[in-house]
């Protein structure tokens, strides 16, 4: 049944295309999923066989037991293999949870000639004539054919019965995961089907069965665990750990753009550009792109390092003459699966695990377009984490009002929320190119230099904007997850401070010159990542939760915002549940504007207005809160309102289509 889910098939091609003859798959082809046939009325190991060989792989089928070859040998009319081509998978079902008396005269006895090729058989031995996924001598022949087939990766589709030897507690039957208990009968007839040498007065106890220490299995079993390195299933990691760039390293990305306008995407581009370049990791960069690098402005890679193809580039790309040409090389670096995030997130995750599966450390950076991400490939994702995978993943294109002009399909303000789901992923939301710098050096050093098993998830985006030089005395707060990006320098008497995330802090400093007519001055804080703010806050609160006799420790949030005045706004391009992971550490009162709801296509300023993320929206959101709190009167909000045309009957976004 796990073979319908469409990771499963989704990357043969490239072990086809590759030719790795050393990668061998086994399918255990039991026909059956937990409430039925997989395909009753068809024949599921024909299917598979059809697709693997289409995708260039070498198919050995393990169908029948070897008490089916005197059989066969009989055969000479072909009339047995007509028959076992004529039952359909459910057929077959049927058989397995039948007496013989039932598949003699159902399958045998449809054709007298066949009838009487096994008159010489009891109704026991009828049901004894095993599956061939079911007999040593059938599986180790496959195992031993496809270890020795060279030019093509091999699979082996072993025919089993779902349940074998359970009986009628379970053998082929229809029946949930909660069944892992016999009764005596059913126990007894386990332990005569296998001869296991229990005695009747030991049998109602169900004993575990162990063979002498000195038998032939024991020995063999003795002699696999340590072969394999012991009883236990153990990562033993031999890779080096890397000598990774420091901090100096990135020193040009913390100085600012000046007056040119750049967007964190292509901020990330010249980042992974010069590590390719780095004397010391370069060759261990795998860039990873679902055809999208022309979109990301990635093609200069292209002639720089090159697209991984194993037989090189055997045609002239047809724009050969340009600086940016297609080049393939046998050599290449950059991993290109087409527009085919299962595929990429399997190189991904490839790479991300060679440490511990070939020794190497490598340093994959998977970019593509962040809808087609958590939402596409949400299990993949987990299960990197779930596997210690390390690496980088970068949602391209990120934002729900930045990536304008292409509708609900594409425009993600969710993936933030999703990856604080992943206990390993590390997630930031970086507006300025030195945040992404600090981030990405950091994160290397923590995984490849100190070893820990992380990895990471770096929203980034496609609107230009002149990028700062990094404020003396941030990193620590770019790292942590909020820092104070602009403090107001005006003496009134209203208070407020500004959160910003992503392209969206735009609007709150432009909201920070806007409120000072209405008497507000607003600090605008930076916040890199809401997920690590609420993962420090909450294991602060479980310190102080199991340490009652001791002094109560405050959280990262709870330091920045203790003495700070007036309320608090935070706006992203995210949904507002982002912002609001760290709500119960905001004192006083705490807005949040965020972007729920449905894509549109449409302006960036007028998607903005529309999902109330605007700088009007934000100075709007800071005076109700100071009225809320009664600093202010209703008539100011209701003054800015008019000011800058805000309308009080919009619709509301979230169920706005």
């Amino acid at each position: 049944g796990e073979a319908g889910e469409p990771e499963s098939f989704g990357n043969l091609n490239i072990a086809g295309r590759d030719k790795l003859d050393n990668l061998i798959w086994v399918i255990n082809c039991n026909l059956q999923r937990l409430d039925g046939p997989v395909h009753g009325n068809g024949k599921i190991i024909q299917e598979f066989e059809s697709v693997f060989r289409g995708a260039g792989w070498n198919v050995i089928k393990v169908i029948w037991g070897s008490e089916w070859d005197e059989l066969m040998k009989k055969d000479t009319k072909g009339l047995l293999l007509k028959r076992m081509s004529e039952c359909c998978d459910g057929d077959y079902q049927k058989y397995s949870v039948e007496p013989g008396s039932y598949t003699r005269k159902h399958f045998f006895g449809k054709y007298p000639e066949l009838l009487a090729m096994v008159n010489h058989l009891s109704d026991v031995q009828i049901t004894k004539l095993l599956r061939g996924g079911h007999d040593p001598k059938k599986v180790y022949a496959a195992y031993k054919a496809a270890t020795e087939h060279k030019g093509e990766p091999t699979v082996i589709l072993a025919k089993t019965i779902k349940g074998y030897g359970l009986g009628e507690a379970g053998e082929g039957r229809n029946i949930t995961h909660q069944q892992k208990k016999l009764n005596e009968k059913e126990l007894r007839e386990f332990r005569a089907r296998f001869d296991i040498p229990i005695s009747d007065e030991e049998i109602a106890e169900t004993p575990f069965y162990r063979p002498p220490v000195d038998s032939p299995e024991m020995k063999y079993l003795f002699e696999r665990r340590k072969s394999l390195g012991g009883f236990l299933p153990e990562r033993k990691v031999k890779a080096e750990l890397l000598q990774t760039p420091d901090a100096a390293y990135y020193e040009e990305f913390l100085k600012g753009s000046g007056e040119a306008e750049v967007s964190t995407t292509m901020a990330f581009v010249r980042i992974l550009t010069k590590l390719l370049r780095n004397n010391e990791i370069g060759k261990n960069i795998v860039p990873i792109i679902p055809d999208e690098a022309r979109t990301f402005g990635m093609d200069a890679l292209f002639r720089q390092v090159g697209i991984y193809a194993p037989k090189g580039q055997l045609y002239e790309p047809v724009d050969i003459e340009s600086l940016l040409y297609f080049k393939e090389a046998k050599d290449g670096q950059i991993l290109e699966e087409g527009i085919n995030e299962a595929g990429s997130m399997a190189s991904f995750i490839a790479a991300g695990t060679s440490y511990a599966t070939v020794g190497t450390h490598m340093i994959p950076f998977y970019i593509y377009y962040s809808m087609f991400g958590f939402q596409r490939v949400g299990d993949l994702m987990w299960l990197s984490g779930d596997i210690k995978a390390k690496g980088f993943l970068l949602g391209g294109t990120s934002g729900r009002t930045t990536l304008n002009g292409e509708g609900l399909q594409h425009q993600d303000g969710h993936s933030q929320l999703m990856a604080s789901t992943i206990p390993s992923l590390v997630a930031y939301d970086p507006a300025f190119a030195y945040e992404l710098a600090v981030i990405i050096e950091d994160g290397i050093n923590r995984m490849y230099q100190k070893g820990e098993d992380l990895f990471y998830y770096l929203s980034v985006y496609n609107e230009n904007h002149p990028m700062p030089a990094m404020p003396e005395g941030s990193r620590e707060g770019i790292l942590k997850g909020l820092y104070k990006f602009k403090a107001s320098d005006k003496k009134l008497k209203l208070r407020a401070q500004l959160l910003g995330s992503g392209p969206i802090i735009q609007s709150a400093l432009k909201a920070q010159q806007m409120l000072e007519k209405y008497g507000v001055a607003a600090d605008v804080w930076s916040v890199t990542s809401y997920n690590q703010l609420r993962r420090e806050a909450l294991e602060v609160q479980r310190s102080n939760r199991l340490n009652p006799t001791e002094a109560s420790k405050k959280s990262y949030v709870e330091k920045c915002f203790d003495s700070q005045e007036g309320v608090f706004v935070a706006v992203s391009d995210n949904m507002k549940i982002v912002a609001e992971q760290i709500t119960p550490w905001v004192p006083g009162k705490y807005t949040v504007l965020g972007t729920d709801g449905f894509g549109r296509s449409d302006t960036r300023e007028k998607l903005r207005r529309f999902f109330e993320i605007d700088a009007e929206s934000v100075v709007i959101a800071t005076l109700y809160a100071l009225f809320e709190k009664g600093e202010i009167e209703a008539k100011v909000v209701k003054k800015a309102m008019d000011d800058l045309n805000y309308h009080a009957d919009k619709k509301y976004p979230q169920f706005s289509i």
